[in-house]
């Protein structure tokens, strides 16, 4: 499956991308992708350090005739988002991405593919393998952590890079170019409560939400995708105004940075109700698969009978969290006033656990206003210690502002009009990209992100269009032929 990858154009970025998917590098497990980064810089026998944190960069001089150009950094990230489907049986700390080629799209066998941002890596490892390549002095860039903290931009300290322009390599679509970026803080709460045996006579059930979409939690939050949790909340509670059921736990969502696509409750109801939970499910259930059919048109709900599971929540705690689910916003809350169609805030409610007596709700909220992101963030806390429990802010990044006047954001849109004829989209995106933190170190740089096609990044549908790397790479390097001299 590999060997079809690496045949693909252009040939050196393929390889080293289907090089990277070899190494598992899930979020805050970066050691064995920190080594093969190290080495691969040593040995093209180029200046390779890593930083205090798990950042690497690597220094490649000037090609003849450009050594008197702008220094340029190209940043990407070497972590990626470990997500698999239910059924897939896959080990992401011992075993590297399947890879399939469909038409004009590369994907993965049942897991995420690691395009974000597995491919600007191998887009910046093939400039530095090369020596065919036309460019000004560069310095690569990789970070750690970003899906889960941004934690590599947070610590990457000033001094480290000379460069005066940044090209960030981590966004999905290739007729955009990416000026400003929204921020984000994670929102966990956290608490304990009772449990009580289930009552004589009753059996227990599964109930399973599954087949959602899924996405990414920034790019993807305006399009209105359906989210687990909250289907699952609503389920649960439209089933227990008609009928008294007890829950066991609820289990659902993962990651913050990916819109929850299945989530699992077990819950007893007395016999005699039976044929009435699966009449409400019936009802409830098509009302949902109704109204997310454009959305998430393989939403499934399952119920199935299971052997009794142990004790259930108290009838207190189970209404109270209910509750607090269901005020907790998810999607957007706010469109900017300022820029067209740009989600200005949102909040991804991101995972819910419920179960051996302790719960934890994860969220993550972003915004390109900061007052508004920690109102919204208020709101959030606000609903969770009603009911008593603790809640904690944590990776807090801020937004990147964006600079329409800045020379490589000219240079770069009159370039693209002049390869492709037509007018790139400049705008502020609402996921949250490293170049606003590594601007607080770095405030003279000027900074732009671009990418290739990626879709369904965070989910195991994710792919990344072949001809749209093609495209990307082109653009890349005419840009690097362009840059001008030093002031």
């Amino acid at each position: 499956m590999s060997a079809e990858v690496r045949n693909q154009s252009p040939k050196a970025l393929w390889n080293y991308f289907a090089d990277l998917n070899a190494v598992p590098r899930a979020s805050k497990k970066e050691e064995r992708v920190i080594a093969f980064m190290k080495d691969f810089g040593e040995s093209l026998g180029f200046e390779t350090k890593v930083d205090h944190i798990g950042n690497v960069i690597i220094k490649k001089p000037a090609t003849l005739g450009m050594e008197d150009r702008q220094t340029i950094v190209l940043q990407s990230h070497l972590d990626m988002v470990h997500q698999k489907n239910n059924d897939t049986d896959f080990d992401f700390d011992t075993e590297g991405i399947k890879m399939v080629v469909e038409e004009d799209w590369i994907r993965a066998e049942g897991t995420t593919l690691g395009a974000d941002n597995g491919i600007g890596v191998a887009t910046i490892m093939a400039l530095l393998a090369s020596n065919d390549i036309a460019h000004p002095p560069l310095e690569a860039l990789f970070t750690i952590d970003e899906e889960t903290g941004m934690t590599g931009a947070l610590e990457l300290k000033g001094g480290l890079l000379d460069a005066s322009i940044m090209l960030n390599l981590d966004t999905e679509d290739d007729d955009e170019l990416t000026i400003g970026c929204a921020g984000g803080i994670d929102i966990t709460a956290t608490g304990a409560y009772n449990t009580v045996p289930t009552p004589n006579g009753w059996d227990s059930y599964t109930l399973t939400i599954k087949g959602l979409s899924g996405g990414h939690s920034g790019m993807d939050i305006h399009k209105g995708l359906g989210n687990a949790n909250k289907l699952m909340n609503r389920l649960l509670t439209e089933i227990g105004q008609e009928v008294d059921i007890h829950i066991h736990w609820i289990d659902g969502g993962g990651l913050r940075n990916a819109i929850p696509r299945e989530s699992v409750a077990a819950i007893a109801i007395s016999n005699a109700n039976k044929s009435q939970l699966e009449e409400i499910i019936g009802s409830t259930g098509g009302h949902l698969v109704d109204e997310y059919s454009v959305t998430d048109e393989n939403l499934e709900i399952v119920l199935e009978q299971v052997d009794g599971i142990g004790e259930v929540l108290d009838s207190s705690f189970q209404s109270n969290i209910l509750r607090a689910v269901y005020a907790c916003p998810s999607g957007i809350y706010r469109m900017s006033p300022d820029i067209d169609d740009l989600v200005q805030t949102s909040n991804n409610l991101a995972r819910v656990l419920v179960k051996d007596g302790k719960y934890e709700i994860l969220c993550l909220t972003r915004s390109s206003v900061d007052t508004e992101k920690m109102d919204l963030a208020q709101s959030i806390r606000s609903a969770f210690e009603l009911i008593g429990a603790e809640v904690r802010y944590s990776g807090t990044y801020p937004g990147w502002t964006p600079k329409p006047d800045a020379g490589i954001v000219h240079l770069m849109k009159e370039l693209y009009i002049e390869m492709f004829d037509d007018n790139p989209h400049v705008y502020a995106c609402h996921a949250g990209l490293e170049c606003g933190i590594l601007g607080t170190n770095y405030p003279e740089m000027e900074m732009i992100s671009f990418g290739p096609n990626i879709r369904g990044a965070h989910s195991p549908d994710e792919r990344v269009q072949i001809s749209s790397v093609q495209k990307y790479w082109g653009f890349l390097l005419e840009t690097l032929k362009r840059i001008p001299k030093q002031n």
